[in-house]
């Protein structure tokens, strides 16, 4: 089984490539590669496995994981 968790971009790496982002996640900082999801944008959700951006998801849906999360 694998688990992908919810982040949101802050800020992107204006290096072409790897396209890379500034990813939080509940305040946790990491740098993310956004290869996989290049309409992704600063203020947008991402589903992160692995280092890896998967999908782009709204505030919505990745605050109900988020919670999801927390209550385990």
């Amino acid at each position: 089984m694998c688990l992908a968790i919810p982040g949101k971009i802050l800020e992107i790496s204006p290096e072409p490539t790897p396209r890379t982002g500034l990813v939080s996640f509940e305040g946790v900082k990491k740098s993310i590669c956004l290869d996989l999801v290049p309409e992704a944008e600063p203020g947008e959700y991402v589903i992160v496995h692995a280092g890896f951006a998967i999908a782009v998801l709204n505030e919505r849906e990745a605050r109900k994981t988020l919670d999801l999360i927390a209550q385990m």
